[in-house]
């Protein structure tokens, strides 16, 4: 992140943030870059009236995570399972 930058002025001072704005249509064309510049500057979509901020976090899920993991229809063939064993369907 770009680190902010700081006016003094005698016993005040004035605290500014750099952060990029973009559109979400410059989002869509240029996803990579923006993406790669998240990890280093503060990067925000502007939609509308809302800002909406690209964080970068710490991977909480594992390559083993990933190919153990079920598709939506694996899951929702064992729920559908699960409910006819319970209910004995």
């Amino acid at each position: 992140m770009c680190p902010p930058i700081i006016f003094v002025y005698g016993k005040s001072y004035i605290k500014i943030e750099i952060m990029i704005v973009i559109s979400p249509t410059e989002l869509r064309t240029e996803q990579r870059r923006y993406l790669e510049l998240a990890e280093k500057e503060q990067v925000v979509v502007k939609r509308g009236t809302k800002l909406i901020e690209l964080v970068v976090k710490e991977r909480i899920v594992s390559d083993d995570d990933v190919r153990n993991s079920l598709s939506l229809k694996e899951v929702k063939e064992q729920v559908h399972q699960h409910i006819d064993k319970k209910f004995g369907k």
